[in-house]
């Protein structure tokens, strides 16, 4: 799967995910401090799902329609780096294909997807 990892999501999680076959571009290895709209945009070009650790960017999902490829939110405060790891890339490896074209949240308990939250390329006819 292609993901942009958005810079407030830890370095072991985007590790981790290139270690289990995941393309993973870093904002924070890029560009650091590029607006929101700026890492949608780049999460479109290159078609990747946005992985992202603030819930802020759900708003810019849904009322805008910004996101072409899916978002997944991390929520797993209080939980060390490595097991936040282990977490996204069990839910990743579990959920993947249904974490496409969705707005999904990983929780320490539970992945939460929504899908047809985002227009899918496949359905979008503008």
């Amino acid at each position: 799967m292609k993901i942009l990892a958005d810079e407030g999501v830890d370095l072991p999680i985007v590790e981790r995910l290139r270690q289990s076959g995941h393309r993973v571009w870093y904002v924070a290895e890029m560009e650091p401090g590029i607006p929101d709209n700026v890492v949608l945009d780049l999460a479109n070009r290159e078609v990747a799902v946005l992985l992202r650790a603030d819930k802020d960017f759900g708003g810019l999902i849904f009322s805008q329609g910004r996101i072409a490829r899916g978002g997944v939110l991390v929520r797993l405060a209080g939980i060390s780096p490595a097991d936040k790891a282990e977490i996204v890339t069990s839910a990743l490896a579990a959920h993947g294909c249904e974490m496409e074209y969705a707005f999904s949240v990983v929780t320490a308990g539970a992945v939460r997807i929504r899908r047809r939250a985002i227009k899918s390329e496949k359905n979008d006819t503008t």
